[in-house]
């Protein structure tokens, strides 16, 4: 009756396992991988429910199986992978300490300081979807993109509508290009981003949206896409497209913000 003793470093274990397969969750969800993520998940759980029952044959299958999945989760999961360890290792202390403060469910939300910077860019994406302007705005969050940066023209600029709006303008110079926003400021315009080669984007998103999601795949970036073709706007974060209206952009921002 080994199992009645159940002490606390056996809860705690339990915890910190169940928050880590949350964490793997949410970054494959809403991606083709969660299907594969959910299959191993599930050979797993049969491998140790043959197990606890002496099955000897299928536990000796499976177990060959769980002893090359390692190697097929790194292949699989490779870019989710990649970006779990850059949210953990690329983070500022105060960053770390909210991650910590999920950990206790002490979550803290932003400040409206926060939220009311996204206004100019709200604005600014408004005007440019009434226009079928189109527009690609990259919102930094906690991976550095200064490799992206440095593709473009470095502006280091203040954040406003009427200059995100002259940025994307047809008869400018860098309107073919992304903005991207690091420390509240515009850092750099112009800036080519990863192409995705995810092959179930759907055929009436254009190069501008693979661009977005391909952001997404490589960091923990939020990236707006207004439509040159109809106006319409997405939201590209955690490797998946999200369609929005204009009046639910700030507060799909924020809690988009608050998630990262």
């Amino acid at each position: 009756m080994s199992f009645l003793n159940f002490s606390i470093l056996d809860l705690l274990d339990i915890l910190l396992a169940a928050f880590l397969l949350y964490q793997l969750y949410r970054l494959v969800r809403g991606t083709p991988a969660i299907r594969i993520f959910i299959g191993i998940t599930a050979v797993y759980l049969a491998w140790k429910l043959v197990d606890a029952f002496h099955m000897e044959v299928l536990t000796e299958i499976l177990g060959q199986f769980i002893g090359i999945g390692f190697l097929l989760l790194v292949i699989v999961f490779q870019q989710e992978i990649r970006r779990f360890l850059l949210m953990i290792g690329s983070t500022s202390f105060s960053r770390r300490r909210r991650f910590f403060k999920q950990l206790l469910m002490l979550r803290k939300t932003k400040s409206e300081t926060d939220a009311g910077l996204l206004d100019p860019i709200v604005l600014a994406c408004q005007n440019l979807s009434e226009k079928c302007i189109g527009a690609l705005i990259v919102l930094t969050q906690n991976t550095p993109l200064g490799n992206y940066s440095r593709t473009g023209i470095h502006v280091d600029g203040k954040i406003t509508s009427q200059l995100l709006e002259s940025i994307f303008a047809k008869s400018s110079p860098v309107h073919d290009g992304a903005v991207i926003i690091a420390n509240n400021r515009i850092e750099s315009v112009a800036a080519i981003l990863p192409v995705s080669d995810n092959a179930d984007v759907p055929t009436r998103f254009g190069l501008r949206h693979r661009a977005a999601l391909g952001i997404t795949e490589k960091s923990d970036a939020i990236c707006i896409v207004v439509s040159e073709e109809t106006g319409s706007i997405v939201v590209a974060h955690n490797s998946h497209l999200n369609q929005v209206e204009i009046g639910e952009l700030k507060s799909k921002l924020i809690h988009f913000i608050e998630r990262s």
